[in-house]
């Protein structure tokens, strides 16, 4: 089955495609609309495999037991249930390793595969990685066993042929044909969403199968769809072959994965903030927060740093940067490009080893409001507070008491709890220190630019004061 997000497919092949020329409209030479996929399905569906799992679910009450003359739930032991799910996958190697997604066989109790002929074969799980919904399973070898081979998802462009085969439904061997609709999406179902979106039909079933592309290479592994109904609206989504491959090898090499880290936590730049900081546009991850030990610490990235290039690519948003460092081998070395005060600084920095999956971004301030008072209540930190704010030893700065309904910071997004840190960069410990900033920052016509401590985690936000 899908998450919520679902799956789906494609309709029909357009046979009379045209194209602009110079000289007006000419038809696609007959060699790049290929007449059907037969040859491709015909040679790669032996090795696409439907999977069937059975997983017990222990103490579930049933309508049976609010009904039954023989007593009523709590009077007696609940019975076992077995839950069955169903889902597809695909034979790599020779050596029996199938690929498929985490959600169909997590908790599994029992893992069978099924061939298009029909036979049956218990499968072990090798290693699982929810932060990218994959799985790989391990059968004992067939004779002659089919296999695929990986294709490479960052050459194929939209508008490229995709054909995905799986079972849906439990329809084994089901083959359905699209296009690539679009690459690189984040539909928020991960920290590592990169998917390629697909309008080949994909449906409940189809999860973990394959997505070729025209030459019969894996480019994609089924995942997702978004759909009102269950049923396939031609929005599929696949997780990429270039990750797929790369989480599948570590998966078979050592049964768990290794992602790249450097020890910051991340929040994107508002149009408010890139002002206050005094950059050009928005692009680059603002650096809220910098671990204490970390590859970051150590290589002297600080907050309020923009990381605006990392191992020689443009850092366009948080989502790219918590990319990139992921996909990085622990122990790695490379260049990361900071922006500090309007200065641009390339960085050396060795990748560390992340050991927890958690989310590295920062909140979002709100948009600007056209009340005119910051409105905020300070006081110095209650010291019977700090444990309960989540503050380190030594930290200083002052206490939000109160946020006025309406005012700057409320609609920005402070709230009443925060520390704030600093204003502008500047260290703050009295009030007097926030309205001199303030003031500064009207006569600038420029936000404000406020670092704050919420519950232990640092970010940023910026408050925009009223156009004259």
């Amino acid at each position: 089955m899908f998450p919520v997000l679902n799956k789906r497919l494609c309709a029909g092949l357009i046979a009379g495609t045209l194209m602009l020329s110079a000289g007006g409209f000419a038809p696609l030479a007959a060699q790049e609309i290929p007449n059907d996929f037969t040859a491709i399905v015909r040679e790669k569906i032996p090795a696409v495999v439907a999977i069937t799992t059975k997983q017990i679910i222990q103490g579930q009450a049933t309508l049976d037991d609010f009904f039954s003359p023989f007593g009523r739930p709590g009077l007696g032991p609940e019975q076992p249930q077995v839950r069955e799910a169903l889902g597809s996958g695909f034979v790599i190697s020779p050596e029996g390793y199938i690929v498929t997604n985490n959600h169909v066989v997590a908790d599994a109790s029992e893992i069978h595969v099924v061939f298009s002929d029909k036979q049956t074969l218990p499968a072990r799980l090798v290693g699982r990685d929810p932060a990218t919904d994959l799985a790989v399973l391990k059968i004992d070898p067939r004779s002659n066993m089919t296999t695929t081979a990986w294709g490479d998802s960052d050459a194929v462009q939209p508008g490229a042929w995709t054909i995905a085969i799986g079972s849906p439904f439990g329809l084994g061997g089901t083959v359905t044909v699209g296009v690539l609709s679009a690459r690189s999406r984040d539909i928020n179902a991960g920290p590592y969403d990169d998917f390629l979106q697909t309008d080949a039909s994909i449906n409940r079933g189809n999860s973990g199968g394959p997505l070729f592309n025209a030459r019969g290479e894996v480019i994609g592994v089924n995942t997702a769809i978004v759909s009102p109904t269950g049923g396939s609206i031609g929005i599929g989504f696949a997780v990429p072959s270039r990750t797929a491959r790369n989480v599948v090898d570590q998966l078979i090499r050592t049964g768990r994965i290794e992602r790249g880290f450097i020890g910051v936590r991340l929040q994107e730049i508002t149009p408010s903030i890139a002002e206050a900081l005094g950059i050009p546009g928005s692009n680059g991850a603002l650096v809220a927060s910098v671990e204490p030990g970390s590859p970051a610490e150590r290589a002297g990235i600080q907050a309020g740093d923009v990381i605006t290039r990392f191992n020689g690519k443009d850092i366009q948003s948080v989502h790219d940067l918590t990319l990139a460092a992921a996909s990085q081998k622990p122990g790695t070395k490379t260049t990361l490009t900071r922006n500090r005060g309007g200065s641009q600084q390339e960085v050396a920095l060795t990748i560390g080893q992340r050991d927890d999956e958690e989310g590295q971004t920062g909140a979002v301030p709100g948009p600007e409001a056209p009340d005119q008072r910051l409105g905020l209540s300070l006081s110095p930190i209650p010291d019977e507070a700090r444990q309960q704010l989540g503050l380190q030893p030594g930290t200083a700065g002052l206490f939000v008491q109160e946020v006025a309904p309406n005012s700057l910071a409320d609609q920005n997004g402070l709230r009443a709890g925060d520390v704030i840190v600093s204003a502008n960069n500047r260290d703050v410990t009295q009030p007097s220190d926030i309205q001199e900033e303030w003031t500064k920052s009207r006569q600038q016509n420029k936000p404000i630019l406020f670092r704050i401590n919420r519950q232990g985690q640092s970010l940023f936000v910026a408050v925009a004061t009223a156009k004259s």
